[in-house]
C-alpha cells in the first residue's frame, strides 16, 4: 500500500519553487503596474499652482467667505443643472461675477463651463450634458462687496 502512495507523489524541485516564486511576484508586480497606470491616467491635475502660497491667505479668505453667509445647492435633471444660491435669510443672491464649471471628480474629459441664467424664484439654470455618475459643480466668483467666493458641490446624477 505504501508503494502505491510513493509512486503517485511528485517531488518538489528547485524549478518548481522558482516558478512559484516568479509567478507569485509577477502577479503582484503586474497588478501594481496596472493600478499605478490607472491612478496616473485618471488624475485630473493640479488644483493650485502653489499649495504653500495658497495656504498663506486661506484662513482670511475662508473667514470673508463665511461672513457672506451664502448657502449653495445644486440639482440636475434632464439635461439641466439648477443652482440655488441664497443668503442666511433664504433670499436669492446674485454675485457680481459667478462662473460655474461642471466636472467629473476624476477626469477633465467631461468638463463643461455652464452658462447660468436666472430662472424662477432666484434659481440659476444652465443646460448641461449629463451622464450617470458623480459630478462636481465648481463655483468661483466675486460678491458685490468684492469678496472672493469659491464653493464645490458634489452630487450624483441618475437617469432614473
Amino acid at each position: 500500500m505504501t508503494d502505491a502512495i510513493d509512486n503517485n507523489t511528485r517531488k518538489l524541485t528547485g524549478w518548481h519553487v522558482a516558478a512559484m516564486f516568479v509567478g507569485g511576484f509577477g502577479i503582484i508586480i503586474g497588478v501594481n503596474v496596472f493600478m499605478a497606470t490607472q491612478a496616473v491616467s485618471t488624475f485630473p491635475g493640479l488644483e493650485v499652482d502653489s499649495s504653500y502660497a495658497d495656504s498663506q491667505t486661506f484662513d482670511d479668505r475662508r473667514a470673508a467667505q463665511e461672513a457672506l453667509g451664502w448657502v449653495a445647492s445644486a440639482e440636475a435633471d434632464a439635461g439641466e443643472v439648477r443652482l440655488t444660491l441664497v443668503d442666511g435669510t433664504g433670499r436669492p443672491v446674485y454675485p457680481a461675477e459667478l462662473e460655474a464649471l461642471l466636472t467629473r471628480p476624476t477626469t477633465r474629459a467631461d468638463d463643461q463651463v455652464l452658462e447660468l441664467t436666472r430662472g424662477a424664484n432666484g434659481v440659476l439654470v444652465a443646460p448641461a450634458e449629463l451622464a450617470e455618475g458623480r459630478w462636481r459643480l465648481r463655483l468661483t466668483g466675486v460678491a458685490r462687496d468684492g469678496t472672493e467666493y469659491r464653493h464645490n458641490i458634489t452630487f450624483t446624477y441618475s437617469d432614473s
